[in-house]
């Protein structure tokens, strides 16, 4: 399927609603998401992956950050036939949109992730959609890019009321620290899943659930806390962003 390359200048004069976005993420006791070798992180068990898949499948879209993805090399499909079938009846497609997000657009083509069965679409800045304008590897790429920051960046406002426009009413952001950082800066998260996994991994050079320049606590992010279940040694936090006065 070729792809459509979408400017969102335009689009993000649009007065139009953004997408329910949710943080899905297992990190350690002491808030880590990769040891300090950034490897992928395994240490979830299958309760977890079958607490990720389940949120995977109630979503338009999942959003996940290069690094993540270099990382694994791959992306988590839906494989479960109960969730399948939810998806069907619900008349979505199998899979939801895999959307990379990389200001640069420096990604590898042989990933394995590049011949999942998945429709695949890029977040990207002028820059970044350059290599891949010759390619069919992504069925759309999105360009945004923010006048608030010198270097080169997404703006992520303008990008989610793009995909607000194609349908993505639901994502889940999938990591990493870096992506999830941006996100929170921008207002654009609406709740939060995390799984505390019973390891410390430590580390200064370990990524953490939010890395960037962090939040002065007069200013932070406060959250409501929604569930709180523990299911064998993990513990499944469930968490709401308050806004403004905490409504």
């Amino acid at each position: 399927m070729p792809f459509a390359r979408l400017n969102t200048i335009a689009a993000s004069l649009m007065v139009h609603p953004r997408p329910f976005i949710t943080v899905v993420l297992a990190i350690s006791l002491d808030g880590k998401i990769a040891d300090r070798h950034h490897s992928p992180a395994r240490f979830g068990s299958p309760a977890d992956k079958q607490h990720l898949e389940t949120q995977i499948a109630q979503v338009d879209a999942v959003l996940f950050g290069a690094g993540t993805l270099r990382a694994y090399g791959t992306t988590l499909r839906i494989s479960h036939p109960d969730l399948l079938q939810q998806r069907q009846a619900q008349n979505k497609s199998p899979q939801p949109i895999h959307i990379v997000c990389s200001a640069s657009g420096t990604l590898d083509p042989q990933l394995a992730f590049f011949r999942q069965p998945i429709p695949r679409w890029l977040l990207t800045t002028e820059i970044g959609a350059q290599p891949w304008t010759d390619h069919e590897s992504f069925e759309r790429i999105i360009v945004t890019e923010s006048d608030a920051t010198e270097s080169s960046a997404i703006d992520w406002v303008a990008a989610f009321q793009t995909l607000a426009t194609l349908g993505c009413d639901r994502i889940a952001a999938l990591g990493g620290g870096e992506l999830i950082a941006g996100l929170l800066t921008a207002e654009c998260v609406d709740e939060l899943r995390i799984t505390v996994c019973p390891l410390i991994l430590g580390g200064r050079t370990a990524p953490t659930l939010v890395e960037g320049k962090g939040f002065l606590e007069a200013i932070a992010p406060r959250l409501e806390l929604i569930t709180a279940q523990t299911i064998d040694q993990e513990v499944f936090l469930h968490y709401r962003i308050k806004r403004g006065n905490g409504q």
